[in-house]
């Protein structure tokens, strides 16, 4: 079977595959037909991973996708599959894993060179159309690999084998289970924190990234075991961050990472989920600390999803690109004579508050970002600096905007909606909980036969869903039970948990695998055990599992929580990394925390305690007093009384004599500052 001999990109869902339907290159979607092609021609796969944000894959498209001449060479030697990692992470880990056991350092655009059974034999990550940076230009590789191919085929199959063999052991291999213990989380942090710059925060070195997965550790560490250093890890590299260049001052929302170790110069592109974990760490810390700092950031940040990401029906987009009008940075960039132009006569009130830098290694105009003195200045002045935003985000929208990669991702849409459910409860913003209900209502009126998309754009859908997706989902569902009180989305919980089990679980329901069992086109069906800028699929499962069983009070599913949690530490156990995920995830499991409030709707006094204090190992079930239908039942299937207010706070299957008042609850609910 062989496909036309051309490009077959334009119908795709995925705004990163249309970008590249104008090229000269033959290139195909990731599919059982693009791969039948490569076995019917015998011709090598040349597999091109990337996504719409990524400045690199931009460059490489640029210099060598839109050029007829590499088009021609491409065309002529391989059958050419461009994959957007975000629409298949299953496809973009199994070859960033294989590139990785090669001795390659991983990065996209990922340049992969497999035979015609989907098995890689080479590959690296950008490559130049002319030789340069120490990197042999495309052409040439290109041509090597086809000299080798055909000269060495058989050598190439074996190492191909070999190759898919190792990854197959590392992503989806059997591995005895372990027994949860206490001390792995402690001692994860502990090494985490060994590895925290204490001048600047986040990980010593660059490039800096958010690594939301170990900023959870930290505060999980501290949260249980009250080690005040590892609380302070989390708040220095959130301030660090949010004083940096990786912050967005003027409109809100955070980059993806930091090339530099100060913060000071990102790479500009805006990714859902990087914001959705900013706005959960930062409610934790303002909870904790009462810095109003990490307040403003919320709202700002929350101001900017909601006025930039938003798509229709309400979900939520998937990025903003780094570049716009082919230069990175360029929308958001300022030169100060660009500001007093705007501002006039407040501009020196605007210095007063931010700075402007352009480091020798930046070479677009100055970056906007706050001294350490700015910021804890700026945060009782907020008032002040309003005015002066609100002119340069009305200047700056008559820019040429970067790209937004319009797709929904229920994954990454699961994520934000937790975060948005949770921010709104602490402080106290219904409309945040609203956005977080349109957005989940969205994504779940796209099911088919009950089963969820992994990706939607306008009209067009991706199915099916991954393990990822069920589980962020079940983790969005109970937020907004949590926030609403609508038991509606415990049931869709309990659903979204059945099609997980359905067609993610495995044989012996030690697990799940990342791709559907009806999936055909995985040369590999993996775990999703390890965590990228995210927590693994894995690790949300396990959270999913034991919410659920919180709020259920279902002790069957609590044991297999358990059961999955064992299976998942065991294979944990022979990562060299990205396990934090599943670390933070069993010691849920050892210690599942469930509030029950019962308290007034119309003046509540407990309820407005437990939401200012939030705590990501706690489930919080709030009872009308009066309810006697439907009320949670407390461990060993008790039945709270409803006739005055109190609260009931369980650890496991123990739980504290009940709390009447106000203060002692609070004591209950806050850790020592």
């Amino acid at each position: 079977m062989t496909l036309p001999a051309q490009n077959l990109l334009a119908e795709e869902a995925s705004p990163y595959l249309q970008q590249h339907s104008g090229n000269p290159v033959h290139w195909r979607a990731w599919s059982p037909a693009a791969l039948a092609e490569a076995k019917a021609l015998q011709r090598p796969i040349l597999l091109s991973v990337g996504y719409a944000a990524c400045h690199w894959c931009h460059v490489m498209a640029h210099e060598s996708f839109e050029n007829d001449q590499v088009a021609a060479v491409m065309n002529r030697l391989f059958v050419n599959i461009k994959v957007d990692r975000e629409e298949r992470p299953d496809i973009d880990q199994i070859y960033m894993a294989a590139l990785s056991s090669m001795g390659e350092h991983g990065g996209w655009p990922l340049t992969m060179f497999l035979n015609p059974d989907g098995k890689p034999f080479w590959g690296g990550t950008y490559f130049p159309r002319e030789a340069r940076y120490g990197r042999s230009g495309f052409i040439q590789v290109m041509e090597a690999v086809d000299k080798a191919w055909r000269e060495k085929r058989e050598s190439l199959d074996q190492s191909a084998d070999g190759l898919t063999n190792h990854v197959e052991a590392r992503l989806a291999g059997v591995h005895a289970k372990a027994v949860l213990d206490k001390g792995t989380l402690s001692d994860l942090a502990d090494r985490i924190d060994g590895m925290i710059d204490r001048d600047l925060g986040g990980l010593r070195g660059a490039p800096k990234f958010p690594n939301a997965p170990f900023m959870h550790t930290l505060w999980l560490s501290w949260l249980r075991d009250g080690v005040a250093s590892h609380r302070n890890a989390v708040l220095i590299s959130l301030e660090k961050m949010l004083a940096g260049g990786i912050y967005d001052h003027v409109g809100g929302g955070l980059s993806r990472y930091s090339t530099d170790a100060e913060w000071l110069v990102p790479h500009f592109e805006k990714m859902l989920y990087d914001n959705a974990q900013l706005i959960r760490l930062c409610n934790w810390a303002y909870a904790a600390t009462g810095n109003d700092l990490f307040r403003i950031r919320i709202e700002d940040t929350v101001a900017w999803l909601l006025r930039e990401m938003r798509v229709d029906g309400g979900a939520f987009a998937a990025s903003l690109d780094a570049d716009s009008d082919g230069e990175e940075g360029l929308f958001y960039t300022w030169s100060r004579d660009e500001i007093e132009t705007v501002l006039g006569d407040d501009s020196a009130l605007f210095f007063k508050y931010f700075t402007l830098s352009a480091p020798p290694s930046w070479e677009g105009k100055p970056i906007v970002h706050q001294t350490d003195i700015q910021q804890s200045q700026s945060v009782p002045d907020r008032d002040l600096l309003v005015p002066l935003k609100t002119k340069l985000l009305a200047a700056r929208e008559q820019r040429v905007r970067p790209g937004q990669d319009g797709k929904a991702l229920t994954d990454w849409n699961g994520l934000m909606i937790v975060a948005l459910a949770e921010a709104g409860r602490s402080l106290d913003r219904r409309e945040w909980i609203d956005a977080a209900a349109k957005a989940f209502s969205h994504i779940g009126e796209a099911s088919q036969d009950g089963r969820l998309p992994h990706s939607m754009l306008g009209a067009k859908k991706l199915f099916p869903a991954l393990s990822s997706d069920y589980a962020a989902m079940t983790n969005a569902a109970i937020a907004l039970f949590e926030a609403t009180g609508d038991s509606t989305y415990v049931d869709r919980a309990r659903q979204f948990i059945d099609q997980l089990d359905r067609w993610h679980r495995d044989s012996d329901g030690t697990g799940y695998y990342l791709t559907a069992s009806d999936s055909t086109d995985v040369p590999i069906r993996i775990r999703g055990d390890v965590d990228e800028a995210i927590s693994s699929a894995t690790s949300q499962i396990i959270e999913a599992l034991v919410r659920l069983a919180s709020v259920t009070g279902d002790l069957d599913l609590q044991d297999r929580a358990w059961r999955v949690a064992e299976h998942a530490m065991g294979r944990a156990g022979h990562q060299s990394y990205g396990q934090a995920g599943i670390v933070n995830a069993c010691a849920l499991v050892l210690e599942p925390l469930k509030l029950v409030l019962v308290d007034s709707p119309e003046s509540p006094s407990l309820v407005p305690v437990a939401n200012r204090n939030p705590d990501p190992r706690r489930i919080d079930i709030v009872v009308s007093i009066g309810t006697e239908a439907n009320r949670p039942t407390l461990p060993g299937g008790i039945l709270p009384p409803t006739d005055r207010p109190g609260a009931w706070l369980c650890t496991g299957q123990v739980c504290l004599p009940v709390i009447a008042s106000i203060e002692e609850l609070e004591r209950h609910l806050r850790p020592e500052r």
